[in-house]
């Protein structure tokens, strides 16, 4: 056993398959002075009991990114690293059931063909001539996926392993870390076997990642699930089958039954997902043991009674064969299903990469990922799906870990629809108002914990969850979002915004600082701005709006989920000797936005505030008495003030808000006719249409560029990217005769037969009666009138792109009013 060293660069706590690929891909980045720690032997966490799928499905981009990136490393690894491996890259069937499954496939399809995968929907005679045990009752299609396939997890970590120490990185098994503590700008790792100075730590530790966390301060969100499969006996029918064809069969999904089947050897592997599930260690009375190293839990067969006897029916070789083993064992869950992969919030110079549900399939493009993060300070994709700041500290709570983990285990495989609304871990965060909200209709998301009416429903509206298993727009909200809009346009509605993320940048020097950080200019004092922060590539890490009180006191807002992130980007970027100071003041305060051609009239009734100052400026006022910041801003694209109000003053200014507007015709509107709205007027989405994976050049920015600033982060590769020629483009189109359907997120574009571009977002303009979609287009197409094609759940429909304006109100008039 090696010893452990005095120091290193990095420590990586956790010797897993993601710990191992993360040192493996650190040394690859040239960061061979790293050392991993792991509590007992490699793989003795969830590793050493996972089942070893491989897919690249998901209905995410950056997961399938990332997912696609394993697959292809790992087909070479066994070579490049000199270590043998069983990789069987067989293909999969993931079956349909329903037609909203259809869709699902068609566009995971358009997706994986974008990224260069083969993937393709076949019908059932294909299914058959493909698996030919397979009943296909009540099935409609399946997605098949040439590269999915499963590995044999002990192998892949250890070549992993062997691929980082062969270019000098240590691995030190049998040392568990007991604690950290920081000293003069170090990390000191304490073990058994003494302590280890180093420069970043990165806690891999798997389904232990929040005890690992503790150390830190960190509390991380996250549970533990049991999560059982059957391994079953050899199946002669099967052995001969194979022996003839000289292969496996496809790896099986049923998705929507939820399970997989899998051929393992000449048996089987049947793996659910059950929607009567368990967690563990979850209380008191059920404390997680000191070490758990290759241990499992008791069987516990009656849980998935259901998904045998279904499988059954659909392959009936498999009721012939003997019960061979059951293996259930620990997997970590956070709230949403998805890895941690990142800064770890509020600790300098620490970084996650833990609670990994799929971790074997993830583990090569998690590794990636996360020297990207610690070497660069940037990932290539983004992944904000896997950001660990996406989560505020109200995620952490124990009880909403369990109750979402739980949630989304039971639905490993569902359908992500636009508008379901998942109903565990709810009311965790409530807006002053949302009684009222709630009395007049309003039916409610969660925004990074904060509950926001996204519609209003009047008596008779289906508010059930069955009717949001849709991707079609013509829900029952869609006639009220139609009402709320209209409302807004032709007299006023007001939109209740709690959670805004709101902080204040103060002190000498502050201003002269922000405007490095920005691309454009600092507005002037009494003035408000759009202001955009881009990284050193010069893509779009964020947008803030600057509410310019003095020379150097300001107030910077941004949304909701991205409250941890863009505090981080901020503080992390400030001079250690800053004379100004940066504070985090989101819970003081609660937002309303009044936008109509009749707010004017509103405001003027409940306060003394002069209303003919013009856009993009503030004022403070009293409304019943309370104090209030009016804003002549409106994501709306009408005339219109954002109110902000303390939060104990919050809904003693909306009643009276609400009591004058209701002659003017004052009508409540929520999230998705904000959607509407904004998208009419061209305005981009956080992590959306505004993402990492665009430049702000891309994303048609360049009129908040300042050129003639001396300085601002990322101008020089901004300046090459002008010179060299912007590749693709943002457009506006316009979608003709699309159907059911608007165009979800990462649609795929054609022209003449090839991929051009994707949607960064989509949806139905009720002011303009026209289906519309924002994205990323090939630059030499992007002239207005060009027509191309959108892909839309696998049809095709004929879009225009539109003039670099708004398609509402497109010379900002009714704005400016």
């Amino acid at each position: 056993m090696a010893g452990l060293p005095a120091t290193a660069r990095v420590v990586i706590i956790g010797g897993g398959v993601v710990g191992c690929s993360s040192l493996y891909h650190l040394c690859k980045a040239g960061w061979t002075d790293c050392v991993l720690l792991e509590k007992n032997e490699l793989t003795s966490g969830s590793t050493w009991h996972a089942a070893g799928n491989v897919p690249t499905f998901s209905s995410s981009w950056s997961l399938m990114n990332m997912q696609r990136y394993s697959t292809e490393l790992y087909r070479g690894l066994a070579e490049a690293v000199d270590y043998p491996m069983n990789y069987h890259v067989t293909g999969s069937l993931r079956l349909a059931h329903t037609k909203e499954r259809m869709q699902e496939f068609q566009r995971a399809k358009g997706m994986g063909r974008y990224q260069g995968m083969d993937i393709d929907v076949v019908g059932l005679d294909e299914i058959k001539r493909r698996y030919p045990f397979i009943e296909t009752h009540e099935l409609k299609c399946a997605l098949y996926d040439p590269s999915d396939g499963d590995i044999d997890p002990a192998q892949l970590t250890q070549a992993l392993a062997k691929g980082a120490r062969d270019t000098g990185a240590k691995i030190i098994r049998f040392c568990p870390v007991t604690g950290v503590r920081r000293e003069n700008g170090e990390w000191v790792v304490e073990t058994p076997q003494g302590e280890i100075r180093c420069e970043i730590v990165i806690n891999a530790a798997g389904y232990r990642a929040a005890e690992v966390g503790k150390m830190f301060g960190r509390d991380v969100p996250m549970m533990v699930m049991s999560h059982q499969y059957i391994l079953f006996e050899e199946i002669p029918e099967l052995a001969a089958w194979t022996k003839e064809q000289g292969h496996k069969l496809p790896l099986l999904r049923d998705v929507d039954t939820s399970y997989y089947l899998r051929q393992e050897k000449s048996g089987m592997n049947l793996g659910p997902y059950e929607r009567n599930c368990r967690a563990h260690w979850a209380t008191h009375n059920d404390p997680m043991p000191e070490d758990f190293s290759f241990q499992l839990f008791p069987d516990d067969l009656d849980r998935l009674e259901h998904y045998l006897a279904d499988a059954v029916a659909r392959v009936p070789i498999l009721g012939t064969a003997g019960l061979s083993k059951v293996i259930n064992g620990p997997i970590p869950y956070a709230p949403d299903g998805n890895p941690l992969i990142g800064p770890m919030p509020g600790v300098p110079n620490a970084f996650e990469a833990c609670v990994f549900t799929f971790g074997i399939a993830q583990g090569g493009g998690a590794g990636k990922v996360l020297a990207e993060w610690v070497t660069e300070g940037q990932t290539e994709w983004d992944m904000w799906s896997c950001d660990p700041r996406r989560f505020t500290s109200f995620a952490s709570a124990p009880d909403y870990c369990v109750a979402k983990g739980m949630e989304i285990y039971g639905n490993e495989y569902a359908i992500q629809f636009p508008r379901h609304a998942w109903p565990e871990g709810r009311n965790r965060k409530l807006s002053p108002l949302h009684d009222r909200i709630k009395a007049l209709g309003g039916q409610f998301d969660a925004y990074n914990g904060w509950e926001r009416a996204t519609w209003y429903a009047q008596p008779g509206d289906d508010t059930s969850e069955e009717s949001t298993l849709t991707f079609r727009r013509d829900g029952p909200w869609q006639q009220r979002v139609h009402e709320e809009c209209l409302a807004v346009r032709d007299a006023a509605g007001i939109l209740d915004l709690p959670g805004f993320s709101r902080f204040n940048l103060e002190g000498p020097g502050a201003a002269e600082w922000l405007a490095l950080q920005v691309t454009g200019p600092v507005p002037k004092p009494g003035r408000i701005g759009l202001v955009y922060f881009a990284d050193d590539k010069g893509r779009i890490v964020t947008e803030m709006s600057v509410v310019r009180h003095g020379e150097d006191q300001m107030t910077l807002i941004t949304a909701a989920v991205a409250q941890w992130h863009d505090f981080e980007w901020l503080k992390s970027r400030m001079p250690a000797d800053a004379a100004f100071t940066l504070t985090d003041r989101t819970e003081e305060y609660s937002t309303q936005i009044l936008a109509g051609p009749n707010s004017r009239k509103i405001l003027a009734e409940v306060c003394d505030a002069d209303l003919t100052l013009p856009w993009l400026t503030h004022q403070e006022t009293a409304i019943a008495g309370r104090w209030t910041k009016l804003v002549r801003v409106s994501f709306a694209g009408e005339l219109g003030w954002e109110i902000h109000t303390k939060v104990a003053d919050t809904a003693t200014v909306f009643d009276a808000v609400w009591t004058a507007g209701r002659k003017h015709g004052l009508k409540p509107f929520g999230m998705y006719a904000l959607d509407s709205l904004r998208l009419e007027k061209g305005y981009r989405a956080w992590k959306g249409d505004l993402s990492t994976d665009y430049s702000i050049l891309q994303g048609g920015l360049e009129r908040f560029v300042k050129w003639d600033k001396p300085d601002f982060r990322g101008k020089t590769a901004l300046l090459n990217e002008k010179q060299q020629g912007v590749k693709k483009r943002f457009v506006t189109l316009v979608v003709e005769n699309p159907g059911d359907c608007d165009a979800p997120y990462m649609s795929t574009l054609w022209h003449d037969g090839t991929i051009v571009g994707e949607t960064t977002s989509g949806g139905w303009g009720h002011r303009v009666g026209k289906s519309i979609a924002l994205g990323m287009l090939r630059a030499d197409l992007t002239q207005p009138g060009t027509a191309i094609e959108v892909e839309i759940f696998g049809d095709r429909f004929k879009a225009i792109v539109q003039n670099d304006e708004p398609l509402w109100d497109p010379k900002n008039e009714r704005l400016r009013a």
